[in-house]
This record gives structure tokens, sequence and C-alpha cells, in this order.
């Protein structure tokens, strides 16, 4: 009898920390971690499992070897005899000047387009409408090819290039412009700037602190362009420019010298981001709109312009709305410049998930380095907007 007598207080005892909310959900949660690495393990081990009967290992060795493959747009050497550790550097580099040019140039234009969405004038209200409708409705990868074809066949040949001062030059093969070279010199001037910037941040919290106890207004934005610009162009001056230019020159049948920004780099940035900008301009608009009226009626009572309305009033406020779907935009424009390899431009997808890839055989490595390559960007993005919507949150006092 006793030893049922122990059972029964045994199951009880399991009860109640099942009825308990707080014991039970860490139970749950056990529970769901543990169902989750066990999934992981099994794949895992299948996976492994499975190269081990084609006679494959797991390893990273691959990436010291010769990659054998040119590359179109670099910004570091690279050359056909580089590795393909190498080439992936260059892929990754590839993909974030997509991913920063893209995601300003759609951040610009989306906020214009959605305050124009609200404009009273009916016809740039209209054009707007439709421009955001045509744009989101079609497929990226359509506009992509679209605006390449429109690039590559619209733009010049190098003989007849368009030119800005016989120093940038537009033509079909891309733009080409100058590209620097920098004397040793040249690292006072580079020092200046950080230093100024630092400077910059230091004042603007000073002259905050001075504001919220004294109400006097520094002019901060004098200022900072005198640390940020003016210090650094003085020290470039005195230490006598230390920097050289190369300018691109007519050879041949093409340019040399400088630095070229390929058509292909040019018509995946433009589509990808005139495509965001049709979805941002919604979230603007939308934004906007969640600012209570009276918001803006209470400023027109204080004297302040519609310009000056939106950009001390209306825009804070909505900013609020607007910054947490706006992140999922600049991630979707990251990841979509994937699509680059339909136009032949070498991205890390093409580099290290398409070339390499088919070079080496190692598939399972490539697709786990990319997949990691982009969750890293992504959370990076993530944490970055995360931080920035926690500092513009209204405070209620």
């Amino acid at each position: 009898m006793s030893a049922v007598a122990e059972s029964d207080r045994q199951s009880a005892g399991l009860l109640s920390l099942w009825y308990n909310r707080e014991a039970r959900q860490v139970i749950i949660q056990i529970f769901t971690i543990a169902v989750v690495f066990a999934a992981i393990f099994y794949l895992a081990r299948n996976a492994a499992i499975n190269l081990e009967r084609i006679g494959k290992d797991l390893g990273f060795a691959f990436l010291l070897e010769p990659s054998s493959y040119d590359i179109n747009q670099t910004f570091i050497e690279y050359s056909s005899r580089s590795s393909h550790l190498r080439a992936a550097v260059v892929g990754v580099l590839n993909t974030f000047a997509v991913a920063i040019c893209g995601v300003f140039l759609a951040t610009v234009v989306g906020f214009v387009l959605g305050v124009l969405r609200l404009s009273k004038n009916l016809l740039m209200n209209k054009i707007v409408y439709c421009y955001v409708e045509a744009v989101r409705n079609v497929p990226v990868l359509l506009w992509i090819l679209l605006m390449h074809g429109f690039v590559v066949h619209t733009l010049p040949h190098p003989k007849q290039a368009g030119d800005i001062a016989e120093t940038f030059f537009f033509s079909n093969r891309g733009i080409n412009m100058p590209s620097p070279t920098f004397e040793p010199l040249f690292w006072a001037s580079a020092l200046v700037f950080v230093a100024g910037i630092v400077g910059a941040i230091v004042y603007k919290w000073h002259a905050k602190k001075v504001q919220d106890e004294t109400g006097k207004i520094l002019p901060v934005l004098w200022v900072s362009l005198g640390l940020v610009i003016g210090a650094p162009l003085v020290v470039f001056l005195i230490t006598g420019m230390p920097i050289e230019w190369s300018i691109p020159e007519l050879k041949g049948f093409n340019f040399k010298g400088g630095v070229t920004v390929k058509p292909e780099l040019m018509a995946l940035t433009l589509a990808l981001a005139l495509y965001t900008s049709a979805f941002i301009a919604e979230i603007v608009r939308a934004g906007i709109m969640a600012v209570n009226y009276g918001q803006t009626e209470a400023a027109h009572a204080l004297g302040l312009r519609n310009n000056r309305t939106l950009q001390l009033v209306v825009i804070p406020q909505a900013l609020r709305v607007i910054v947490p779907p706006l992140t999922s935009q600049y991630l979707n424009l990251t990841k979509n410049s994937s699509l680059a390899i339909a136009i032949g431009y070498m991205d890390v997808t093409a580099t290290l998930g398409g070339i390499t890839l088919n070079q080496t055989g190692r598939e399972m490595e490539c697709m786990l380095l990319l997949m990691a390559i982009y969750l890293s960007i992504s959370l990076a993005i993530s944490s970055f907007m995360n931080w920035y919507n926690k500092r513009i949150k209204l405070i209620e006092r």
C-alpha cells in the first residue's frame, strides 16, 4: 500500500507542475527545443550518411583552390588564379554594392512618391498611383531583364559615349569614372575626417543637452559641416592634396584607366530600387495617414508652412508606423539581389552558389556558406533597423 501511495503522490506532483501556468510554459519550451535539436541532429546525421555513401566528406579546403574563372565587376584585386574564397569575397562585396545603393535609392524615391501620393494635385496623385500599381504588380525578375535591356541597348557605344567634363563617360559598357590613388600623407586627412565625425556626434549630444536644460538652440548643422568637411579639407590642402586621379581614356574599343561601373550593376540596382520604391511609397503613405490630421491643423495654427509641418510634425510621428515594414522591404531588396545571375552580374549567389559549386561539386558546403552569408546580412539589417526604430519611438512623459 505504501508503494501505491508513493506512486500516487508522484503523479499528483507531476500534474500540479502541469497545472501551474509558469511551470507548464517552461515544460513546453523545453520540449519544443528538444524537438528542434532532434530534427537538426536527424537531418545532419542523414546528410553525413548520404555523403559518406557517395564517397564525399564535409570540408571547406576547396575554398583555397584556384577559382579559374573571371568576374566582370570587382572592387578588390582579383584574377582567375585567385582562390574560391577570394571569389566569394568579391561576390559578397558585389552583393553589398547592390544592397547599399539600392536601399538608398529606393528609400529616397519611395519617400518622395509616398508624399506625392497624398498630393491634392489630382494629376500628380494619379500619376504616382499608376506608377505604384504598375511596378509592384509585375514580377521583379521581369523588371531586371527589362532594365538590363534598356541600359545595354539605349546607351551609346564607347566611341560615341556621353561625358561630363571629359571625366565621367557613359556607354553601354557602363559608367567609367576616375579612380583615386592615395599618397602616404593622405592618412592625416582620413584621421581628421574620422575625428570630425566623432566630434560632430559629441557636439550634437552636447547641443541637445543644452537645449533641454536652457532652451538655447546651438548651430549643430554648421558646426558638424565644419568638423566633418571643413577640417579634413584644410588638412588635405595643407598636406599638398596627397591624392592622384586615374582618368579613363578611350583606347581601342573600350575605356582604359579609372574605375568602371558595369551595366549589369546599374541595371540590377535601378530595377530593384524602383521596384522596392513602389512598396515603400505605400508604406510612407500609410504612415502619414496614421498621424491624426489634428496634428497638421495645430501646426498650421502655429504658422508652420506645409513643408515644415511635414518635416517637423508629421514625419517624426509617422516613422513609428513606417520603420517596421520598411525593414522588411530592405530585407527583400537584399535577398532579391540573388536574381542577378539572370543578367550575368556576379554576386555571391552567382560566384559561390553557381560557378564555385559547379566546379568543385561541393554543393552542401556552398549552400551552407551561402545561407550563412545571407542570414548574417539579414540579421545585421534587422538589428540596425530595430535599433533605429527604438531610438525614434515616441517617449511618453
